[in-house]
């Protein structure tokens, strides 16, 4: 036990024994709930950038630091067991660094394929959802109408119509495609009778 304590403590095992406790204790406040888990890695910007430009984004920032530093512990521990001299330590630390992001960039890209990404909402999801018109009118250049996200939210969106249809205030339409360059929606009528979804 002695010479354990002896080689964490030990150059240059020693640089990254604080970290580790660090680490730990991290985890240990995470998982008894006294800090929220960062899942995005939008809590630390700075070091978000950083990492990705060494091949590391992708993964929370606490997964990354947590890979690097008990990687670049266990390396420097073993290696500084194993050989004595100063050149030779040097040589143990910066083998510890490298050591540490080959195996954080290996671990991040089996994560990157195992973890589903989370989709980002747009627009484009209502596509294929009906409306409910909030306008006198719906014309080439005006009308708008409120459409419900499948997650239970509504919005109110400006809408068109390529045809003569007669649109009502609270009439139900179609969403069938979205015009990125004016920013709405293009419906047409809907037929409550022909929804594959409709109450029986």
């Amino acid at each position: 036990m002695t010479q354990f304590i002896e080689a964490v403590l030990a150059f240059p095992t020693v640089l990254f024994t604080f970290l580790l406790l660090v680490v730990l204790g991290y985890w240990l406040i995470a998982v008894f709930g006294g800090i929220e888990f960062d899942s995005d890695g939008t809590g630390a910007t700075g070091f978000t950038g950083w990492a990705a430009g060494l091949g590391l984004g992708g993964i929370p920032v606490a997964v990354v630091v947590s890979l690097l530093v008990v990687t670049a512990w266990f390396a420097s521990l073993v290696g500084g067991v194993l050989f004595s001299g100063l050149p030779a330590l040097i040589a143990v630390l910066i083998a510890a660094l490298v050591c540490a992001w080959v195996f954080t960039r290996l671990i991040v890209l089996f994560l990157r394929r195992v973890i589903p990404k989370e989709r980002v909402p747009s627009r484009a999801d209502f596509v294929g959802r009906t409306c409910v018109i909030r306008t006198g009118r719906v014309g080439e250049n005006f009308g708008q109408a409120e459409v419900t996200s499948p997650d239970g939210s509504s919005a109110l969106v400006q809408v068109r119509q390529t045809g003569d249809d007669v649109f009502a205030a609270g009439s139900t339409a179609l969403i069938f495609a979205y015009d990125s360059p004016g920013e709405f929606f293009w419906v047409m009528p809907y037929a409550a009778e022909l929804d594959p979804d409709r109450p029986i």
